[in-house]
């Protein structure tokens, strides 16, 4: 009878082992997406950090899993009622209520120091940074503004989304740009997926106690949908806009274009105007295929620059 529970445990753990290989392999997926635990994949240094904390931290709670679930089928295997005899009672034992203590208490610091690491690494805002925008959000749509650089007409380059257009935010690749956000009317929330970070946007950020300035890098090129993700009203879930990420040389391109005027039209270049004269393929097209501009009125509000 020993022999055989003796034989039993480990061929449990090879058919166990089998099925957790065989479920891993059936997902199809690759060795990065498995040490992302689903964490989507983000485009920036910041995305990368919170990444690798969130790996970390499931890696941790899988191993603290994986030794709570092997005491409990070793209770389950080797400590099961034998007789009607009680077993001998332990009213304190020091060592293990020690050990059960410090050890979470121990694990909740870990985590709380890297935690607060990797948010001071988000939340950091060097000084000097390479581009400053201005993000304006206001029912229902957004205005992007560039205070370093300037029209032939003297105003800042400037884009402002109608129920037209969908707004382009066009950033350089590789460089640190600062947002600094408010809005003209109610709380609205600046997010792109892409970027995993989201911050809210209020009417004078300043009265009300709202840090509303943030810093990010972009690693490489492409174009993504943000979203308004705070609701604001009737056409909240159309408040969209799209982020288009350019290398440096095209962003300086671009800016160059913007701070001219277009002879067609006799004003200066818009950012769709500017985008398609470059002629740099799909990441220039004036619109994504994710986001379509459509037929409402979601002028209730005015951009600053009204």
């Amino acid at each position: 009878m020993g022999l055989k529970e003796g034989t039993r445990v480990p061929r449990l753990v090879k058919v166990a082992g089998l099925i957790g290989l065989v479920g891993v392999a059936a997902t199809g997926c690759s060795t990065d997406e498995v040490l992302r635990f689903g964490w989507p994949t983000g485009v920036t240094p910041q995305a990368d950090a919170m990444r690798q904390l969130w790996t970390w931290s499931v890696i941790a709670a899988l191993i603290v899993g994986v030794i709570v679930w092997g005491l409990i089928f070793w209770s389950v295997a080797f400590h099961r009622k034998k007789s009607e005899e009680l077993p001998r009672q332990f009213q304190y034992n020091l060592p293990l209520e020690v050990i059960y203590t410090a050890i979470p208490f121990v694990m909740v610091v870990v985590l709380f120091y890297f935690t607060a690491v990797t948010q001071n690494y988000v939340l950091a805002k060097p000084a000097k940074p390479d581009q400053t925008v201005n993000v304006v959000a206001f029912q229902w749509n957004w205005e992007f503004d560039y205070p370093g650089y300037k029209t032939p007409d003297g105003q800042p380059v400037r884009t402002v989304g109608s129920s037209n257009e969908i707004p382009l935010l066009v950033l350089p690749t590789n460089q640190r740009v600062e947002y600094h956000l408010r809005s003209t009317d109610v709380i609205h929330s600046f997010f792109v997926p892409e970027f995993h970070f989201k911050r809210d946007t209020f009417p004078d950020p300043e009265k009300n106690n709202q840090d509303d300035v943030f810093q990010n890098v972009i690693d490489k090129e492409g174009s993504f949908v943000g979203r308004c993700a705070e609701l604001c009203g009737t056409y909240h879930s159309m408040m969209n806009f799209e982020v288009r990420a350019l290398s440096p040389d095209k962003f300086d391109q671009y800016m160059r274009l913007r701070t001219q005027v277009n002879p067609r039209t006799g004003q200066p270049y818009t950012a769709a105007e500017a985008l398609s004269e470059m002629k740099c393929g799909e990441l220039c097209t004036p619109h994504a295929v994710t986001s379509v501009p459509f037929n409402t009125d979601r002028t209730s509000g005015q951009p600053s620059g009204a």
